[in-house]
């Protein structure tokens, strides 16, 4: 079975961003020794463009070989004119109002997410599912997720887009492990309890 991890930037109250789903404030923090945390331990989960950029889009995919994202995750990248943000992945994105895919590499899934993250998650072989967003799908998605790998930076919204958006039953997971940098951002991987 493969691993759902859902890997999420956000605040210290846990917002992904502002009420519009803006999370610029947050880009302060990928200075030199957080972005090669992320080319080292998860180059998979960095755009394509961005690979490109830190000289790491040679590397092999080592966690994951699947993004899923939602709409509006999919809009930022469409709004700079690129249709594959991570071409170095097979690429789901989830809408029903998208409509027809813009990118060959990039697969629309209209009707039952969980459902087609399931047959994802059961197929042989592979790597590992990169969850990339945003709040709802993650919230439709929550009871298939296996790990959280939450960036959590030093800031406060007060208010804002939540990590899960939905209503949710309370869901447990255990601490694996943290790391932490010098401009006071952490990561914190935690697995499902069973």
């Amino acid at each position: 079975m493969r691993k759902l991890s859902y890997v999420v930037a956000c605040s210290l109250d846990g917002f992904i961003g502002d009420e519009r789903g803006d999370a610029s404030a947050m880009y302060r923090y990928l200075d030199e020794e957080f972005t090669a945390f992320l080319a080292a331990e998860l180059p998979e989960t960095l755009p394509t463009h961005v690979r490109e950029a830190l000289g790491v889009d040679h590397l092999e995919n080592q966690r994951f070989d699947t993004v899923v994202q939602g709409r509006a995750s999919y809009e930022l990248a469409l709004r700079e004119g690129i249709t594959s943000p991570y071409g170095h992945l097979r690429e789901y994105v989830a809408s029903r109002g998208l409509g027809a895919s813009p990118h060959p590499n990039v697969e629309i899934i209209a009707d039952d997410l969980v459902g087609r993250v399931r047959a994802l998650k059961a197929e042989e072989g592979g790597l590992g599912i990169f969850l990339c967003g945003g709040s709802q799908v993650a919230g439709a998605l929550l009871d298939e997720i296996d790990e959280l790998v939450v960036k959590s930076y030093p800031l406060v919204y007060g208010k804002g887009m939540p990590m899960f958006g939905t209503g949710l039953d309370l869901k447990e997971f255990s601490l694996e492990s943290v790391r932490t940098f010098g401009n006071g951002a952490l990561v914190r991987t935690y697995g499902r309890k069973r």
